[in-house]
């Protein structure tokens, strides 16, 4: 990708490609890179694609100091993540 992760620990690795991100998190259900989308809300945005037919992959969790993660698996199988940024 060419650019250097922005947090590099043993829990959580983080790339920002301009307003993307992509963690890699060794203790996730799934294998492979999670593409992370900021939402005001996570529990409202979860309930809303749960409604569309997605289902639970990950529950909600504070990774750090309010920084709230979740991920969901779509009908097609892929993995979607919802971050939730510190109010």
């Amino acid at each position: 990708m060419g650019v250097e992760p922005y947090v590099d620990q043993p829990y959580y690795v983080g790339y920002r490609v301009g307003e993307l991100e992509i963690g890699l998190d060794p203790n996730a259900q799934n294998a492979g890179p999670v593409t992370y989308i900021d939402v005001a809300d996570i529990k409202s945005s979860l309930q809303e694609i749960i409604a569309l037919g997605a289902t639970m992959q990950q529950d909600i969790k504070d990774v750090a100091h309010e920084l709230l993660v979740a991920s969901v698996k779509d009908k097609d199988g892929n993995i979607l993540g919802f971050r939730q940024n510190p109010q």
